[in-house]
């Protein structure tokens, strides 16, 4: 990255950004109504089941369809994130809300990657429309600017300078410290300690509060990482923290390597180079079991699901395969916390879900098909234990509630939609990565080629 970058270039917002400021811009995103040729009649529209759009037509936002919204973008895409935990409470809900996030970026040159630590500031709710049709006069009208000026989001972001590309990055808590692991495109997976530039964002937060500042973004030149493993044999992006273990770690390259990492005293790790023994292609995406703190599931381009026991040698410990889990690549993965489920998602845009009682048996207890291009990201709700999130390379995020049977929810208009899917969310490009915030229950996150989406739908 060039020295004389200013500090506020990172960030563009609808092409009209000063260069001093940083914003979320509260345009919806295109929604999925779609007029029938009826005077006042609209229709669900269903991407890849609707007809095309004709020439001129655009698909319009339905603002009562969600109760939060908000975008941004960085000015280069970040393709990987995780919501950072903080310590505003659990549980809660009420406006405005508050989040902190770490990305990654994917540069043109590696010397121009960042890891942004962000935090999103002043988000509110949708606006319910006014039904008023009196005249306003000029005070109301000033008022209303200046309530809505109040209600703007804001986005604070404390920079590192990172060498290479970033293919994903996980956060978690160790001690009284956050930190992330970043699986990067120099073959190097590395940990960070991310406590000095959340406290950037929060001394940048409370200056703009009390001097309206406007400063809101800051680079942080002395970072380095804590630990930086060199030891895969070439790049890749299966990433997973431990929820019981304090500091273990699970990291799988291309190559089908996929190595388990232990921190020992003093805060340091040592990772065991003898690479788990089974995938024969790259490991695309791994999980550590939230009840065992000795189990790991993994995923690969080689189609199969694996189970595995780290207390065992690496060429022993794996004790469960699952053959032609899906019917090509098998992409993600995600582990629910509350029942003895783990969803996977392929290139042959399906939706597993395995049951850990019968998963030995090689059959999914659900199979869910909407998506029309491999399936990019899933995880379960960490509130919700029948819910769970995916992303598609067919530009759509889905949520899905297995709870709903066939039987009762089947809508006898839509007979090609899966009961179980509750909500498609559209307006990205390219949509690579989605999360839930483990704090703010339903509150949903998606990034993409076209920026960043923070929502929350009338149904979570």
């Amino acid at each position: 990255m060039a020295d004389e970058m200013g500090e506020h270039e990172e960030f563009v917002h609808d092409d009209t950004m000063e260069e001093e400021d940083v914003n979320m811009d509260d345009e919806a995103p295109d929604s999925e109504d779609e007029g029938d040729g009826k005077k006042g009649a609209n229709r669900v529209y269903l991407p890849g089941i609707s007809r095309a759009l004709k020439e001129g037509e655009e698909m319009d936002f339905d603002p009562e369809a969600y109760k939060i919204f908000h975008s941004f973008e960085t000015s280069y895409p970040c393709l990987s994130f995780d919501i950072v935990q903080d310590r505003l409470g659990d549980n809660r809900s009420d406006f405005p809300l508050t989040s902190y996030m770490a990305a990654g970026t994917q540069a043109e040159k590696a010397t121009q990657n960042m890891i942004y630590v962000l935090k999103l500031a002043n988000l509110h709710g949708m606006e319910d429309e006014s039904d008023d049709d009196e005249e306003e006069d000029d005070d109301d009208i000033e008022k209303k600017e200046e309530e809505e000026k109040a209600k703007q989001p804001k986005l604070y972001a404390a920079m590192m300078r990172h060498r290479g590309g970033i293919n994903r990055i996980k956060s978690t808590i160790i001690g009284d410290s956050n930190v992330c692991a970043v699986w990067n495109d120099l073959n190097r997976v590395q940990i960070w300690n991310l406590a000095q530039p959340l406290e950037e964002l929060d001394k940048l937060y409370t200056e703009d509060q009390e001097k309206n500042s406007n400063l809101t973004t800051t680079v942080v030149n002395t970072q380095t990482p804590l630990h930086t493993f060199a030891g895969h044999a070439s790049e890749g992006f299966a990433l997973g923290w431990s929820p019981l273990k304090v500091g273990m770690l699970a990291s799988g390259d291309s190559k089908k390597n996929l190595h388990i990492w232990k921190m020992h005293e003093g805060g340091k790790w040592v990772v065991d180079q003898r690479s788990l023994v089974g995938h024969k292609k790259s490991v695309e995406d791994v999980a550590w079991s939230p009840t065992e703190e000795s189990l790991l599931v993994s995923c690969s381009s080689d189609k199969t699901v694996r189970l595995w026991d780290t207390r065992l040698s690496p060429a022993e410990a794996c004790v469960c395969t699952v053959e032609n889990a899906h019917e090509s690549d098998v992409n993600v993965l995600s582990w629910n916390d509350k029942e003895p489920l783990i969803v996977t998602g392929g290139d042959d845009a399906l939706l597993h879900v395995w049951s850990l009682k019968t998963i030995q048996y090689g059959d999914p207890v659900a199979k869910f098909k909407h998506h029309r291009g491999p399936i990019t990201s899933v995880e379960w709700s960490p509130h919700e234990s029948t819910t769970l999130i995916a992303s598609g390379e067919d530009d759509q995020t889905t949520i899905w509630d297995l709870a709903m049977e066939t039987e009762d929810g089947r809508d006898e208009d839509l007979p090609d939609i899966p009961p179980q899917l509750m909500f498609i969310h559209c307006g990205q490009k390219e949509v690579k990565e989605v999360h839930w915030h483990r704090q703010i229950p339903g509150l949903a996150f998606s990034t993409s080629l076209s920026g960043f989406n923070v929502f929350r739908t009338i149904n979570c």
